[in-house]
């Protein structure tokens, strides 16, 4: 009987044995599940921490011209129905030759009524000056439209557009054809030479990237991207919106 009693308690231990490393085991899942997860959020933390940091540095001092429209990104021309937005950078040789051919057209349909564009300029092609002549140059163009003179500022700057590869255009010479067109005040100069509007033309970029503009020109009528453009499938495009 002894012998029975004795097999019955080494099985129940056992029991209990396997029960209690059974949670243990549990246990040691529980506290391995709870730290990977509390890594994941703290490695987050960072992450997020370092993103909102970077975004911060590049649109440190950011200044928002008063007079753009479209979140903030653009310069309207024309009062027109037919929406043409036109995403360009001032150093970009295709964004040059869709000017030099579509500028008449440009001018012609804001004349008539028929259009309101809106230029968004960009800077993606800093690498392709020593001066980020991009960013410069679409800065300048944020404090000729504050000056009431982008639509005129923007044509002077692409008729003296520097080579892909060069320095760019410098200061003096910036203030120089805003005096040109009529920019003659201290503002104009005051904000090329402080850069008051570099972080702005950042802010430009990275939302035309976010909305999918990867190149320059890029012209939108009505919403619909040109994929081609050029002055007859700009007339096209708005006439086929209505205009």
């Amino acid at each position: 009987m002894s012998g029975k009693n004795n097999r019955d308690r080494a099985k129940a231990k056992r029991v209990v044995q396997e029960q209690l490393a059974k949670e243990r085991r549990r246990r040691v899942t529980l506290w391995t599940s709870l730290g990977v997860v509390a890594l994941l959020i703290i490695v987050g933390l960072i992450g997020w921490g370092m993103a909102t940091n970077q975004e911060t540095v590049k649109t440190a001092g950011l200044t928002t011209p008063s007079v753009a429209v479209d979140e903030g990104t653009a310069f309207a021309v024309g009062t027109g129905p037919v929406k043409i937005d036109v995403y360009e950078d001032f150093i970009c040789p295709a964004c040059g030759r869709f000017e030099s051919g579509a500028t008449a057209t440009i001018d012609q349909l804001v004349a008539a009524n028929k259009v309101t564009v809106q230029y968004h300029p960009i800077a993606i092609l800093d690498r392709a000056s020593s001066t980020e002549y991009s960013t410069r140059s679409a800065a300048a163009s944020a404090a000729a439209a504050q000056g009431g003179k982008f639509a005129e500022y923007h044509k002077v700057l692409f008729a003296n557009q520097p080579e892909e590869g060069s320095a760019g255009l410098d200061d003096a010479k910036l203030i120089e054809l805003g005096k040109s067109v009529g920019l003659t005040d201290a503002a104009f100069a005051d904000a090329i030479h402080k850069g008051t509007y570099k972080a702005w033309a950042t802010k430009v970029t990275d939302t035309a990237a976010a909305r999918g503009v990867n190149s320059t020109p890029t012209v939108l009528v009505a919403g619909k991207a040109l994929p081609s453009p050029t002055a007859e499938a700009l007339t096209a495009a708005v006439a086929s919106a209505g205009a």
